[in-house]
């Protein structure tokens, strides 16, 4: 066992997908997620989807998609229809998506998806969460805050080129993980402590490591 084994078992939480009521995708602009929640429609996991996201709190737009390269330089209102669009192209049903599109970051990613399955009378028992694999442990620590009821699958996809085999290996995957981590901490204690304000350091992980690895 090496010594940062502990920090990737926890960051990179991962299980093995089973039949669920729905999938959730968190939003963002690699649409890895949204290919990977398709994926597991096809294959008869779910059959409801819900892409949820609207644009980045830094950033107060839709900027560029990152991933597949054949959706850059395209332009989204929102991530929703960003991940929703990619959902269609790979072959889901538009009456199998339901789109919350108002969440600007990843508690409000939960927060809104529950207000959004409330008012549409869904009441879910589980779900599988299909998102970015180095963000899965913050992306589930607020799934399961928001929806104690919910038993919640991980089923994550290698975005950015980080992965739970090469994470420590760059400048850049040391630096997004370790980013995860402070989020997780300083987070938690604003979900059980704060849970009406926003998160602090939200969305900064791309620009805050890129500049670091300038900085080194």
């Amino acid at each position: 066992m090496k010594f940062y084994d502990a920090l990737t078992d926890f960051i990179f939480t991962e299980q093995k997908p089973e039949k669920a009521d729905a999938i959730f995708v968190p939003g963002g602009l690699y649409g890895e997620i949204a290919q990977h929640a398709a994926e597991l429609y096809q294959q008869g996991f779910a059959s409801l989807i819900v892409p949820s996201g609207k644009y980045s709190i830094v950033e107060g737009k839709f900027t560029e998609v990152q991933s597949p390269e054949k959706y850059k330089g395209r332009y989204f209102e929102t991530e929703s229809d960003f991940l929703t669009q990619i959902l269609v192209d790979e072959g889901v049903k538009k009456s199998d998506i339901l789109q919350e599109k108002e969440a600007s970051y990843t508690y409000q990613n939960a927060l809104f998806t529950k207000d959004l399955l409330e008012k549409k009378g869904l009441h879910l028992k589980k779900v599988i969460l299909s998102c970015q694999a180095y963000h899965a442990r913050r992306c589930l620590m607020y799934y399961q805050f928001v929806f104690p009821e919910i038993e919640f699958i991980v089923s994550p996809v290698i975005t950015r080129g980080v992965s739970k085999e090469n994470w420590y290996q760059s400048e850049y995957g040391i630096c997004l993980v370790l980013k995860e981590v402070e989020h997780c901490g300083s987070q938690f204690a604003d979900m059980m402590l704060r849970p009406c304000l926003c998160p602090i350091n939200v969305g900064r992980d791309d620009k805050d490591c890129m500049q670091s690895v300038t900085e080194i």
